[in-house]
Protein backbone atom coordinates (compact mmCIF):
# COMPACT_ATOMS: atom_id res chain seq x y z
CA UNK A 1 0.00 0.00 0.00
CA UNK A 2 2.78 2.26 0.93
CA UNK A 3 5.38 1.11 -2.16
CA UNK A 4 6.84 4.76 -2.37
CA UNK A 5 6.86 5.61 1.60
CA UNK A 6 9.60 4.38 3.70
CA UNK A 7 9.50 3.86 7.42
CA UNK A 8 11.10 7.49 7.95
CA UNK A 9 8.47 9.23 6.28
CA UNK A 10 5.50 7.79 8.01
CA UNK A 11 7.26 8.59 11.15
CA UNK A 12 7.12 12.30 10.10
CA UNK A 13 3.45 12.18 9.12
CA UNK A 14 2.97 11.17 12.52
CA UNK A 15 4.61 13.69 14.18
CA UNK A 16 3.11 16.26 12.00
CA UNK A 17 -0.80 15.12 12.33
CA UNK A 18 0.04 15.14 16.42
CA UNK A 19 1.49 18.40 16.36
CA UNK A 20 -0.94 19.48 14.12
CA UNK A 21 -4.07 17.65 15.44
CA UNK A 22 -2.99 17.02 18.99
CA UNK A 23 -3.37 13.52 20.93
CA UNK A 24 -6.98 14.55 21.60
CA UNK A 25 -8.42 14.36 17.75
CA UNK A 26 -5.03 12.53 16.11
CA UNK A 27 -7.38 8.83 16.48
CA UNK A 28 -10.38 10.26 15.22
CA UNK A 29 -8.63 12.08 12.46
CA UNK A 30 -6.75 8.79 11.46
CA UNK A 31 -10.11 6.50 12.79
CA UNK A 32 -11.61 8.74 10.01
CA UNK A 33 -9.35 8.46 6.90
CA UNK A 34 -8.54 4.57 7.19
CA UNK A 35 -12.27 4.12 7.08
CA UNK A 36 -12.10 6.74 3.78
CA UNK A 37 -9.03 4.54 2.43
CA UNK A 38 -11.36 1.55 2.90
CA UNK A 39 -14.47 2.94 1.20
CA UNK A 40 -12.05 4.30 -2.16
CA UNK A 41 -11.39 -0.01 -2.12
CA UNK A 42 -14.00 -1.38 -1.74
CA UNK A 43 -15.30 0.68 -4.34
CA UNK A 44 -12.20 0.18 -6.54
CA UNK A 45 -12.83 -3.84 -6.36
CA UNK A 46 -16.34 -3.26 -6.95
CA UNK A 47 -15.61 -1.73 -10.22
CA UNK A 48 -12.69 -3.80 -11.24
CA UNK A 49 -14.91 -7.21 -10.62
CA UNK A 50 -17.95 -5.20 -12.77
CA UNK A 51 -15.45 -4.94 -15.83
CA UNK A 52 -13.94 -8.34 -15.73
CA UNK A 53 -17.77 -9.47 -15.65
CA UNK A 54 -18.23 -7.40 -18.88
CA UNK A 55 -15.00 -8.48 -20.72
CA UNK A 56 -16.43 -12.06 -19.90
CA UNK A 57 -19.47 -11.17 -21.50
CA UNK A 58 -17.77 -9.46 -24.50
CA UNK A 59 -15.54 -12.57 -24.87
CA UNK A 60 -18.58 -15.17 -24.84
CA UNK A 61 -20.18 -12.96 -27.11
CA UNK A 62 -17.51 -12.58 -29.48
CA UNK A 63 -16.92 -16.49 -29.18
CA UNK A 64 -20.99 -16.82 -30.32
CA UNK A 65 -20.07 -15.07 -33.45
CA UNK A 66 -17.30 -17.45 -34.24
CA UNK A 67 -19.41 -20.22 -33.38
CA UNK A 68 -22.26 -19.13 -35.69
CA UNK A 69 -19.70 -18.01 -38.02
CA UNK A 70 -18.20 -21.57 -38.14
CA UNK A 71 -21.67 -23.27 -38.37
CA UNK A 72 -21.24 -24.76 -34.81
CA UNK A 73 -19.12 -27.60 -36.19
CA UNK A 74 -15.76 -28.59 -35.51
CA UNK A 75 -15.45 -25.55 -32.87
CA UNK A 76 -11.89 -24.62 -31.03
CA UNK A 77 -11.97 -26.32 -27.66
CA UNK A 78 -12.34 -22.48 -25.83
CA UNK A 79 -15.35 -21.90 -28.35
CA UNK A 80 -17.21 -25.11 -27.22
CA UNK A 81 -16.72 -24.33 -23.78
CA UNK A 82 -18.23 -21.11 -24.25
CA UNK A 83 -20.89 -22.43 -25.86
CA UNK A 84 -21.72 -24.91 -23.47
CA UNK A 85 -21.49 -22.14 -20.66
CA UNK A 86 -24.20 -20.30 -22.38
CA UNK A 87 -26.15 -23.15 -23.05
CA UNK A 88 -26.40 -23.76 -19.34
CA UNK A 89 -27.30 -20.36 -18.81
CA UNK A 90 -29.86 -20.48 -21.18
CA UNK A 91 -31.36 -23.73 -19.23
CA UNK A 92 -31.02 -22.34 -15.98
CA UNK A 93 -32.83 -19.07 -17.00
CA UNK A 94 -35.50 -21.13 -18.59
CA UNK A 95 -36.14 -23.70 -16.14
CA UNK A 96 -39.93 -23.82 -14.21
CA UNK A 97 -39.86 -22.34 -10.64
CA UNK A 98 -41.05 -25.64 -8.52
CA UNK A 99 -43.54 -24.61 -6.09
CA UNK A 100 -43.44 -26.94 -2.99
CA UNK A 101 -46.49 -27.83 -0.94
CA UNK A 102 -46.24 -26.24 2.26
CA UNK A 103 -48.25 -25.59 5.28
CA UNK A 104 -49.57 -21.94 5.34
CA UNK A 105 -46.80 -20.08 7.84
CA UNK A 106 -48.97 -17.13 8.89
CA UNK A 107 -51.57 -19.10 10.31
CA UNK A 108 -51.33 -18.32 14.49
CA UNK A 109 -51.13 -21.36 16.65
CA UNK A 110 -53.39 -22.30 19.22
CA UNK A 111 -51.47 -21.12 22.03
CA UNK A 112 -51.05 -17.75 21.07
CA UNK A 113 -54.09 -17.06 22.12
CA UNK A 114 -53.85 -17.35 25.81
CA UNK A 115 -50.54 -16.02 25.88
CA UNK A 116 -51.89 -12.52 24.87
CA UNK A 117 -54.37 -12.65 27.66
CA UNK A 118 -52.12 -13.10 30.11
CA UNK A 119 -50.40 -10.48 28.81
CA UNK A 120 -53.53 -8.33 28.99
CA UNK A 121 -53.81 -9.31 32.21
CA UNK A 122 -50.39 -8.45 33.71
CA UNK A 123 -50.67 -5.04 31.89
CA UNK A 124 -53.82 -4.47 34.03
CA UNK A 125 -52.28 -5.36 37.69
CA UNK A 126 -49.24 -3.53 36.72
CA UNK A 127 -51.20 -0.33 36.65
CA UNK A 128 -52.02 -0.81 39.96
CA UNK A 129 -50.07 1.09 42.80
CA UNK A 130 -47.97 -0.91 44.39
CA UNK A 131 -48.03 -0.44 48.57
Amino acid sequence: MFDGIGFMELLLIGILGLVVLGPERLPTAVRSISSWIRAMKKMANSVKDELEQELKIDQLHNDLKKAEKEGLKNLSPELQDSIDQLKQAAESVNRPYQVEDTPAADKAPASATPTTKATSADNAKSDKPNG
